[in-house]
């Protein structure tokens, strides 16, 4: 029992290191260029006229 304490402070001074090495992998998967499409495409979403898509692509409502 003693062991499994031991390894949880041990573990505990890196947690603050891990959550910020999941920030920086985060941001960096954010802002590389082969992404740019694609975010530019979702943050279009909610300005689409669906109903014109659907027809464009011969769906029907």
């Amino acid at each position: 029992m003693q062991a499994l304490q031991d390894l949880s402070v041990f573990l505990r001074q890196f947690w603050g290191l891990w959550l910020m090495l999941v920030f920086i992998g985060i941001i960096v998967w954010a802002y590389r260029p082969r992404n740019k499409g694609r975010f530019q495409d979702d943050a279009m979403i909610p300005l689409r006229d669906d109903e014109y898509e659907e027809r464009a692509n011969g769906e029907k409502s």
